[in-house]
């Protein structure tokens, strides 16, 4: 999204601010009065332009639900809590971000390379595949195998989850 980027008034949702505020971590939302304190002190923020913890803040606040949960940069919170530390309204901006990641994955708007994580991790009980010429190298080094996943516990625990649905759509 670019700064320039026009916003169609039909696609504003005003309620949208009120369904994050009901969730937990995302009760203070309207006391941000964009100082950008958030974003200045982002250690993403610093190498990447799109990332912007202030601009989410304000697009949820100006009801931009389909722009936010469709987004990519929403994916590139590192949960540092930096930003939330440093607030001075308090305002929990890395736990406004998760309440916003979660509505995202709930519709499905998981970014492909999350979903072949998650793939990987139900295959495999590791987000990586590692390659069979990994593991004979391993050996050829006298490395002790990799530990295996619990592949099994895994789907128990994720069973009946919306974010298995992502996988199966």
């Amino acid at each position: 999204m670019s700064r320039n980027e026009k916003v169609n008034p039909s696609r504003i949702d005003p309620k949208f601010k009120y369904e994050v505020v009901k969730m937990p971590g995302g009760e203070k939302l309207l006391q941000c009065f964009q100082c950008g304190t958030c974003t200045s002190d982002c250690p993403v923020a610093r190498f990447d332009e799109k990332y912007r913890p202030r601009n989410i803040i304000r697009m949820v606040q100006l009801g931009l639900k389909d722009r936010v949960l469709g987004s990519d940069f929403l994916w590139l919170c590192a949960s540092c809590f930096t930003c939330t530390d440093r607030c001075p309204q308090g305002v929990e901006v890395a736990s406004v971000i998760r309440v916003l990641k979660n509505m995202a994955a709930a519709e499905g708007r998981i970014p492909q390379l999350f979903k072949v994580q998650l793939g990987n991790l139900i295959k495999t009980g590791y987000v990586y595949e590692i390659p069979e010429s990994r593991i004979k190298r391993r050996e050829a080094l006298g490395l002790p195998p990799l530990p295996k996943g619990d592949v099994e516990g895994l789907i128990k625990s994720l069973k009946g989850l919306s974010v298995m649905k992502v996988l199966e759509g």
